[in-house]
């Protein structure tokens, strides 16, 4: 089948909530009129129980079908923007200076709200659909948030699903990776302490930038001569920061980036060899050099089941010529995969018009996706919750 009927005549109001809620990002944990926006909705569409505040900023729906069974299955969006200036010049721009839907929560969001105003409509399942919308997915620990707040425990699941867009060109291909699909990630910051000087003397000094510029190339040779070349591994150094005048050797660097793996083993590997070259060259530059990861993403794994089950309900909407369950890892990341280390479930991508990357300033979601994926949540539901013969 194409698109829920019912959810296609929604396309417009669907398009006026993406609209909305594009124009008015909101990042990690200042969702406030975001999730008022989708409290409301969700009462609006006779959703049985709304529960505000889960997690600071998140908000769970419960609807129950029109069947007596005690079975549960979660669909979750997630709800902030990134703090990124917009330029993509779409007229329903962000109003909101320095912040911007540029990853498509805005859509994910409006799609799981399409959807449940269509099983309210219908209640077409047997069992209860716990729709979650979730705050502070971009590195700010929003799954862990709400897990922490009782999430499985005050609205238990037997299993969830989630979905993103990608903006690939092929609108309506279905994408799903099985067992280890997105990449676990550590946020890393070091801090390089030396000795300033005039910059006409600079033998006087311990140079901290000269320091912090050879630990960005010394931690390239970790990817190289350390990780087997079958392990999928990331380091990038994002940032970097030293001095203040055209004539001061500074006294001082720091620099932050990211490591990106599919194994925790890898992980550790890394962390370990970074630790040794700072320790190495602190002793080679006489210099103090600190190092701190944190943990930011675990290694998301879709269940091998459940990625067959968010494929099927996939092929029910774009056709099974459009699906592909044979998907490659991708290094990205993404807290979902901590729902998934307490609930088993699956997480897919739905790819739609235009190829301005995620995370771009100039990028657009192209909202005929809308009632796609509103259609493919609905459709879990049906699905896992069967009513009577339904399937």
């Amino acid at each position: 089948m194409p698109n829920l009927p019912e959810i296609d005549a929604a396309a417009s109001e669907l398009d006026a909530i993406f609209r909305d809620l594009h124009a008015n990002p909101e990042i990690g944990l200042e969702e406030v009129r975001t999730a008022g926006v989708v409290a409301a909705k969700l009462r609006e569409y006779g959703v049985d129980e709304v529960h505000e505040g889960v997690g600071k900023t998140g908000v769970v729906g419960l609807l129950r079908g029109r069947g007596q069974g005690n079975r549960r299955v979660g669909l979750r969006a997630d709800m902030d923007a990134l703090p990124i200036q917009e330029a993509s010049g779409v007229d329903y721009a962000s109003r909101n200076a320095g912040k911007m839907h540029a990853c498509g929560h805005d859509g994910h969001t409006t799609m799981l709200l399409g959807a449940a105003k269509y099983l309210a409509a219908s209640r077409n399942f047997d069992g209860t659909a716990v729709f979650i919308f979730q705050p502070a997915e971009e590195g700010l620990g929003g799954a862990r948030g709400m897990i922490a707040d009782g999430l499985f425990q005050r609205f238990p699941v037997d299993e969830v699903y989630g979905m993103h867009n990608q903006p690939t060109g092929k609108p309506g291909q279905a994408t799903i990776c099985r067992g280890p699909a997105m990449a676990g990630a550590s946020f890393f910051d070091i801090a390089v302490s030396g000795k300033g000087s005039h910059a006409a003397m600079p033998h006087q000094s311990r140079d901290a930038l000269v320091v912090a510029s050879g630990l960005v190339g010394q931690f390239q040779t970790v990817l190289g001569r350390n990780v087997a070349p079958l392990d999928r591994a990331v380091l990038s150094v994002t940032q970097i920061h030293a001095g203040s005048a055209y004539n001061v050797v500074p006294e001082t660097a720091a620099l932050a980036g990211t490591i990106r793996f599919f194994r925790p083993e890898v992980r550790d590997l890394m962390q370990s060899r970074m630790r040794d070259i700072c320790d190495g060259i602190a002793r080679a530059f006489g210099v103090a050099i600190t190092v701190e990861f944190r943990e930011i993403f675990d290694v998301l794994v879709n269940d091998e089941d459940l990625t067959d089950a968010w494929a099927q309900a996939a092929a029910d909407v774009v056709g099974q010529a459009q699906v592909d369950t044979e998907s490659e890892p991708f290094t990205g990341s993404e807290d979902f995969a901590d729902m998934l280390q307490q609930v088993p479930g699956a997480y897919g991508n739905l790819s739609h018009a235009g190829t301005v990357p995620l995370h771009n300033p100039g990028f657009v979601l192209d909202p005929a996706i809308l009632p796609v994926g509103a259609s493919i949540y609905a459709r879990l539901i049906e699905r896992r919750l069967p009513l009577g013969d339904a399937a």
